[in-house]
């Protein structure tokens, strides 16, 4: 009962937090297009029937009942059509020239007296850029802080000097490789930490006579003792413990600053001859100075980005995981329902700390939110992007035709687009169906 009940509260305290930060977004939109003037009709979360609003001054406030993003409805979005171009329509029954002619019929019942120089087409590019980048951007400083308290406020997982598990045996890489062996054969030697009666929860004090501080500091040096007896001290219970250990040859992965392997070009780990006596360090929270938020934002995000830019190579492997026998990949794109079942597991673990389940929600809404951004930065409508890639294109239309001598084309008309933006909120959709069934049937596994 209890961990049904962690379950769900991990689950509501992650739909929360989306929630939350699809409110900031659209508030990241609402501000600015408010400061240069444009009359804002809606800002809405969620979409379909709405489910509550409340209207205060010219703008209605609400909440709709299909909790699957937000919009903030300004005025004045498509500039009207020019009359030979209305002529052209008038002439025509084609869809897409339909689609245009009906969205631009929607945004002319909206225009009320007073609202000529209140539209947004009418803006400076500038201006419409800022708007349209003010949901995105939101996001990323709600990633930037959301990683600012989890790193210098609960910290990041750091080796102790406190042994968490110790291995029976020494199975080379070779052979794990190779056969996938896990567990210890009759031919295995004895893991030298086993053979000196080390133990799960001892602190190794000291090795080789001299005090240690530092896992990192320790591991360096048994990896330069290989084949070498040396003395080992040990607390137990708060008891001192004082042994022997040999470090045994054996090849393993070279670790860099950060306890992680050195890979080469290849991506594989590069393999060095070391000493090895086979324990497992107990990790801890430890908080990090405020010069460790940025580098680790720009590593999210860069595995965001990398994702993104191969989207549907990831999303067909996504299907072809839902639909046989091959696994998810745990790096690939999933769904909401994906996000809520990991927080929902994490939060039922009772095994982990509960100052640890609490960091891995914070980080998880904070990549949410680095996720939204880079996501909603890709320059197709109706994305924020594909907004600002119109008002960037209106600027060198524009620029050419004043650097030519040319009459000036007037406003860029997004509502030619609106076809390639049907079919692209179709495809968004039709993604999102994909992820939500392949993390019902098909879960990512990032727990073993």
């Amino acid at each position: 009962m209890v961990t049904v009940l962690l379950f769900v509260l991990g689950v509501l305290a992650v739909v929360v937090g989306v929630a939350v930060s699809i409110a900031l977004h659209e508030i990241g939109h609402l501000v600015p297009a408010k400061a240069f003037g444009v009359r804002v009709a809606q800002y809405m979360i969620g979409f379909g029937p709405t489910i509550w609003s409340r209207r205060r001054g010219e703008t209605e406030y609400g909440i709709k009942a299909i909790p699957a993003g937000g919009y903030v409805s300004m005025i004045g979005m498509f500039p009207p059509a020019r009359d030979n171009e209305s002529r052209v329509r008038q002439s025509s029954t084609g869809v897409f020239q339909q689609l245009s002619a009906d969205a631009r019929a929607v945004a002319a019942e909206q225009l009320m007296p007073g609202d000529e120089n209140r539209v947004f087409y009418k803006l400076a590019v500038w201006k419409r850029i800022v708007i349209m980048l003010g949901g995105p951007v939101m996001n990323l400083l709600i990633g930037i802080v959301l990683f600012a308290v989890l790193i210098m406020g609960f910290g990041s997982p750091q080796a102790t000097t406190t042994i968490s598990s110790v291995s029976e045996c020494v199975i080379p890489l070779s052979q794990q490789t190779e056969t996938g062996q896990t567990s210890c054969g009759p031919g295995d030697p004895k893991a030298p930490a086993s053979a000196a009666g080390l133990q799960p929860g001892d602190t190794i004090v000291a090795f080789d006579g001299k005090p240690v501080k530092t896992w990192q500091g320790m591991s360096a040096r048994i990896r330069e003792a290989a084949g070498e007896t040396v003395a080992l001290s040990v607390v137990r219970d708060g008891q001192r413990i004082n042994t022997e250990i040999t470090p045994l040859l054996t090849q393993r992965p070279i670790p860099d600053s950060d306890g992680q392997p050195v890979v080469d070009e290849a991506g594989q780990a590069v393999m060095r001859e070391v000493g090895f006596i086979g324990v497992g360090a107990k990790e801890e929270l430890v908080p990090q100075p405020a010069s460790k938020v940025m580098p680790a934002v720009g590593e999210s995000l860069a595995g965001v980005t990398g994702v993104v830019l191969h989207l549907p190579q990831r999303v067909v492997e996504v299907g072809q995981a839902a639909f046989s026998d091959a696994p998810r990949d745990p790096n690939g794109p999933i769904s909401v329902v994906g996000v809520g079942r990991i927080a929902g597991e994490v939060s039922a673990m009772e095994e982990i700390p509960f100052e640890s389940r609490a960091a891995y929600l914070v980080g998880l809404v904070g990549g949410v939110n680095l996720a939204l951004f880079v996501f909603n930065l890709i320059p197709l409508l109706p994305l924020d992007g594909g907004h600002v890639a119109g008002a960037l294109w209106e600027a060198v239309r524009r620029g050419f035709a004043k650097l030519f001598n040319r009459p000036d084309p007037g406003p860029f008309d997004m509502a030619k687009l609106l076809p390639l933006t049907y079919a692209v909120a179709i495809l968004i959709l039709g993604m999102g169906a994909l992820l939500i069934y392949a993390d019902i049937v098909k879960p990512v596994n990032i727990f073993g």
